[in-house]
């Protein structure tokens, strides 16, 4: 069996199988990030479970989580930028993988629904604030600690 896309590029043969080095990088980066992704979405989902929450309905823990996992992903850009001899696929885990299955924008979103189908206009706005003023100043807080 011989497999090939026929666009150039370097192939390599394994017991009469060819695959094309640039399918095999795509193939083994796809691999990647989706590791990182279940162990970042196993994470979230563990501290879910943590007993923390407010009478108000503030979603407190998904908050820490996207401050969290903002924080991370500017650390881990900035290290990257600095090229540190880090190999692109730790990237691609830490980045594309764990930082986008911990993060939860769309549970940010669900949550904010909620509070605001709840009635509770002004914890909605706050979060929403807070989320946003949070994660984004996270990100910039990790590349101030790399330099």
């Amino acid at each position: 069996m011989k497999f090939s896309r026929g666009r150039a590029g370097t192939a390599i043969k394994a017991d009469d199988f060819y695959i094309c080095v640039e399918d095999y990088i795509m193939f083994t980066n796809c691999l990647v990030i989706a590791i990182g992704g279940s162990v970042g979405s196993v994470i979230r989902y563990l501290l879910s479970f943590l007993p923390i929450t407010l009478s108000s309905g503030f979603p407190l823990i998904t908050l820490a989580i996207n401050f969290f996992g903002s924080f991370c992903i500017g650390l881990f850009t900035e290290l990257g930028c600095r090229n540190l001899g880090i190999d692109l696929r730790l990237l691609l885990f830490l980045k594309i993988g764990f930082c986008g299955g911990f993060t939860t924008f769309s549970t940010f979103s669900l949550e904010t629904m909620k509070l605001l189908q709840d009635g509770k206009f002004m914890v909605a706005l706050l979060y929403m604030i807070l989320s946003v003023i949070l994660c984004v100043s996270a990100v910039i807080l990790a590349q101030l600690v790399i330099k």
